[in-house]
C-alpha cells in the first residue's frame, strides 16, 4: 500500500509539472536544428520552396533548418515519417494538394489525413493549368473545349490532383476527355511537344520553362485570376466555367498534438520569411500567392478539398487503387 502511495504520488508530480515544462520548452522552441521533411525528389518546385524558406528560417531562428528529401507514392511514405514523429516541431513537412487526394484515390494509406498530422499553415496557392502545343489547332480555351465537345482529346496526367482535374474539365466544361497517364510533368511535356498527346494538366513551374523556349502555351488556368507568366492565357471562370478551380498548394504539417505555441511561432516566423524578396519572387515565378492561412484556416481548407476531389473522383467513377 506504501509503495502503490508512493507511485501514485510520483504520478501526480509528473502530471502537476509536464504542463510547465511543455509550455517552457514550446518558449525555447527551437533550441536545435529542425528538419523540414519534403516526401518528394530533390529539384522540383516543393524542394526549392523549402529550402528557399528553410534557410531563411534558420536565419531567422538561430538553428539549422535540414530539408530532408523522402520522395515514394506520392509523398505517402515521407508523410508517414512524419506522423510517426514526436510532435515536439522538430520534424515538419511541406505538401502539396496531393497529400489530401491520396487517400481518396489509394485504398491503403498508413496514415489518417484528418487526425494524424497537426496543419501548420497553407504557405502559397498557385493554379494548375492547360497546357497545349505552341503551333497545334488549339487557338485558345474557348476552341480547345469547342472542340473538345465535338471531338475526343487526349489530356495527360501526372498525379492524383492533375488527374482529377481533367474529370474536373470533363464534368464542368463537356469535353470528351481521353485520359492518359504520365510518371512525371517533365515526360508530360515532352510529348505534348511531340505530338503524341494533345494536352496536360500541369503546375505553373512544370510548364514555364517550355512555355518560355516557344514550343508550349499555357491557354487555361484553373484558378480565379489570370497568370502573369501566360498572357495569351484565360480563366476557365472567364471561359465561363467557374467550376473549373484546381489550386495547387504548398502546405506545412507536423505530426498531431504540436503545442498551438509552437506552430504559433512556425506562421510568425514564415510571414517574416515569406517577406524576403528572394522568396517572394520563387513563389511569384511559380503563379503562387502567399496565403498563410491560421490553422483552422487551413483545416477548414483541407476538409472542402478532400470533400471536392471526393465527388469529382465518385461522378467520375475513378475508384481508389
Amino acid at each position: 500500500m506504501v509503495r502503490l502511495k508512493a507511485c501514485l504520488t510520483f504520478v501526480a508530480a509528473v502530471m502537476a509539472i509536464s504542463p510547465a515544462s511543455h509550455a517552457e520548452e514550446a518558449r525555447n522552441w527551437p533550441s536545435r536544428s529542425v528538419t523540414l521533411m519534403v516526401p518528394y525528389s530533390p529539384g522540383g518546385g516543393t524542394d526549392i520552396v523549402a529550402r528557399l524558406v528553410g534557410n531563411k528560417l534558420s536565419e531567422i531562428w538561430g538553428q539549422s533548418v535540414i530539408v530532408e528529401n523522402k520522395p515514394g507514392a506520392n509523398g505517402v511514405i515521407g508523410s508517414a515519417d512524419i506522423a510517426r514523429s514526436q510532435p515536439d516541431g522538430y520534424k515538419i513537412m511541406l505538401v502539396v494538394g496531393s497529400h489530401i487526394i491520396n487517400p481518396v484515390l489509394t485504398k491503403s494509406v498508413p496514415y489518417n489525413t484528418d487526425t494524424d498530422f497537426t496543419p501548420i499553415t497553407r504557405l502559397a496557392v498557385s493554379p494548375l493549368v492547360l497546357v497545349v502545343p505552341k503551333e497545334g489547332k488549339y487557338a485558345d480555351l474557348k476552341s480547345f473545349i469547342d472542340l473538345g465537345k465535338k471531338n475526343d482529346v487526349s489530356i495527360g496526367y501526372s498525379e492524383g490532383q492533375t488527374q482529377l482535374t481533367g474529370e474536373l474539365i470533363r464534368q464542368k466544361a463537356g469535353v470528351k476527355v481521353i485520359p492518359v497517364p504520365y510518371k512525371g510533368g517533365s515526360p508530360l511535356m515532352v510529348d505534348i511537344i511531340g505530338g503524341h498527346v494533345e494536352s496536360g494538366v500541369t503546375s505553373v513551374l512544370t510548364a514555364l520553362p517550355h512555355v518560355k523556349s516557344g514550343k508550349l502555351k499555357v491557354i487555361g488556368i484553373a484558378g480565379d485570376k489570370p497568370v502573369d507568366a501566360f498572357p495569351e492565357a484565360t480563366t476557365f471562370s472567364q471561359a465561363g466555367f467557374p467550376g473549373v478551380q484546381s489550386l495547387s498548394w504548398y502546405g506545412l504539417f507536423g505530426p498531431k498534438g504540436m503545442p498551438d505555441s509552437v506552430v504559433s511561432k512556425i506562421n510568425e516566423s514564415l510571414l517574416k520569411a515569406t517577406q524576403d524578396p528572394v522568396i517572394a519572387k520563387q513563389l511569384a515565378d511559380q503563379g503562387a500567392i502567399v496565403t498563410l492561412d491560421t490553422p483552422a484556416e487551413f483545416n477548414t481548407f483541407l476538409k472542402d478539398e478532400k470533400k471536392k476531389w471526393t465527388e469529382v473522383a465518385k461522378a467520375g467513377n475513378i475508384e481508389a487503387k
